[in-house]
């Protein structure tokens, strides 16, 4: 996988896969979080010359809906690059600027439909492709698919330290390593379960999963927990037999929430975790909306060795599927 860190990229119009699909209300950014994370690529791309066309998407919006306009993010952009940019509406014409945002990439449907002429259109505003966006990895759209088709494409700094920090898990390890995986969706997270058990020396399972996976049959190395508070939260008996396990390891992982977190009555299980692995001498990476949020709400976010914005793509890379996003960019090969 070719990385922009290695490649001399100079002179070019590059198109830039980012992410800035971030939460909005009431017209402002609340969290910066996946900005901030893109800037150094973006910036490097501007110390070697290059212009910068940048694409990304917002939310899930049904059609062109100015709630989810990209022209949102805009004021923060250009706070945290403190440069100018430029947004262009639409496909008709390049505007004009060294640095151009383009509009929410889902409004077009073309987008995630993965239509070529669309990916065509997209790659013919530069020369060269950085994919950055760790986020839509799995999902093959014609931002993350159909534009390596059309032009040199190189990963960025963030995708590529994503990709690195979460091979170590697999890559010779420390041990003990001890897995944590909660939410609900069983059908999504069955597979990361059972292929981080494969390398890890316990997986801890809470959250709406611990009813789930009753009638599953899960490698010995996988402890659910065995008690909960009406069924919206892990227990006092399973934080204490989680603790001794997280309190034991070199490495931890964790992905999803042990409870209904949105709850305060239910968010203990949630927190306590959170404050068991942000003290831990352990190296840890987590990712997660609601996980990153716990973290942040006890203000111990910073403690984390390596935070992934994945939340899809790093329960899909912990599966060991093969990215989309990845494999275009010969990841794989």
């Amino acid at each position: 996988m070719k990385s922009i860190n290695s490649e001399a990229i100079s002179g070019k119009t590059v198109i830039v896969r980012a992410d800035f699909d971030v939460p909005v209300k009431d017209g402002v950014v609340e969290d910066s979080t996946r900005i901030e994370k893109t800037i150094p690529t973006l910036k490097l791309l501007l110390e070697k010359g290059n212009k910068l066309f940048i694409i990304s998407h917002l939310g899930r919006p049904e059609g062109k809906d100015p709630a989810f306009s990209l022209k949102l993010t805009l004021p923060k952009l250009k706070e945290l690059f403190a440069r100018e940019v430029a947004f262009q509406e639409d496909l008709e014409k390049k505007a004009e600027g060294e640095v151009v945002l383009l509009e929410n990439l889902r409004f077009w449907k073309a987008e995630e439909a993965n239509d070529d002429l669309f990916a065509k259109k997209l790659a013919s505003f530069g020369e060269v492709f950085v994919f950055d966006c760790f986020s839509v990895a799995h999902r093959s759209h014609a931002s993350v698919v159909g534009i390596p088709k059309q032009l040199p494409s190189y990963a960025g700094i963030e995708i590529s330290h994503e990709v690195e920090e979460l091979s170590k898990i697999f890559k010779n390890p420390e041990h003990p390593l001890i897995a944590i995986i909660g939410g609900a969706k069983l059908e999504t997270k069955l597979p990361a379960i059972t292929n981080l058990a494969k390398v890890a020396d316990k997986v801890l399972v809470g959250g709406k999963l611990m009813f789930e996976v009753e009638n599953v049959e899960l490698p010995q190395n996988v402890l659910v927990a065995s008690d909960n508070v009406d069924g919206k939260d892990i227990g006092e008996e399973s934080i204490e037999t989680f603790a001794k396990e997280i309190n034991s390891a070199k490495m931890i992982v964790w992905n999803g929430p042990m409870g209904v977190f949105e709850e305060e009555k239910y968010a203990v299980g949630t927190k306590k975790v959170a404050e068991l692995v942000a003290n831990s001498e352990s190296y840890s990476l987590v990712g997660g909306g609601d996980t990153i949020s716990a973290l942040k709400e006890i203000n111990m976010i910073e403690k984390i060795n390596f935070v992934s914005v994945g939340g899809g793509a790093m329960l899909e890379f912990l599966e060991a599927k093969r990215l989309p996003g990845l494999e275009a960019l010969g990841y794989y090969e």
